[in-house]
């Protein structure tokens, strides 16, 4: 574990963390979903503009792991940091990376004095849900996802 080092994601790390995010779609049964440009990947996360950042987990120069996050504002609780997406590789888990990486994720939150931390799990992912219950997380039920397409969003613009 001495040799895994966590920090803060660079443009250089893009690439990889696409490979990453591919293979979360994956494992959540969803991979067609993933339709995010390279481009505009980099773009959100190191542009003029940026609207994410992350941290990622290296071990012997290679990204093992990431935790991509954002600010979310809540009309109830205030300023929080909203988990997008949080990954070890397959072959990296048991080994105590995904609890370093999700807890440099608490301190950034807890740095920014933000009011808390939220994020999404699917509800048939066992192995995740018994991380976050480590950590006395409070996972809800009861609210539904909603979203409008690209296709969708465009044909309001035209109006």
């Amino acid at each position: 574990m001495h040799d895994i080092q966590i920090r803060k994601a660079v443009a250089g790390d893009c690439v990889r963390m696409m490979e990453l995010v591919n293979e979360l779609a994956l494992y959540e049964k969803a991979p067609e979903e993933v339709t995010v440009s390279m481009e505009e990947f980099i773009d959100a996360g190191f542009g003029e503009k940026p609207v994410w950042e992350a941290f990622v987990a290296e071990e012997q120069g290679i990204v093992i792991g990431l935790a991509i996050f954002y600010t979310r504002y809540s009309t109830w609780k205030g300023r929080r940091l909203y988990l997008e997406d949080f990954l070890v590789t397959d072959a990296s888990r048991g080994r105590g990376v995904g609890t370093l990486l999700f807890e440099r994720v608490m301190k950034e939150a807890a740095d920014r004095n933000y009011n808390g931390m939220t994020w999404q799990v699917l509800d048939w992912n066992e192995p995740a849900l018994n991380f976050y219950r480590k950590y006395a997380a409070t996972i809800e039920s009861g609210w539904l996802n909603a979203s409008f397409s690209e296709e969708v969003i465009k044909g309001y613009s035209r109006s």
